[in-house]
């Protein structure tokens, strides 16, 4: 019976705190959801580059 009190105590405080979150509005999260989409375009296009680079790098020293 210990773990089930436990695990209904977790519960509870979970539910405490998540009443503590300042949750973003609509606005804040399509920029912060822009945000992010934006830097993994960018960091992905910087590797894809990087990749790219590396591949003709090989392939010159292979030949």
């Amino acid at each position: 019976m210990g773990l089930i009190r436990k695990a209904l105590k977790f519960l509870r405080e979970t539910k405490i705190e998540l009443k503590k979150v300042n949750w973003p509005n609509r606005q804040q999260l399509i920029t912060y959801t822009g945000v992010v989409l934006m830097t993994v375009a960018i960091v992905g296009v910087y590797f894809w580059i990087l990749d790219t680079a590396f591949i003709g790098i090989i392939q010159l020293m292979i030949q």
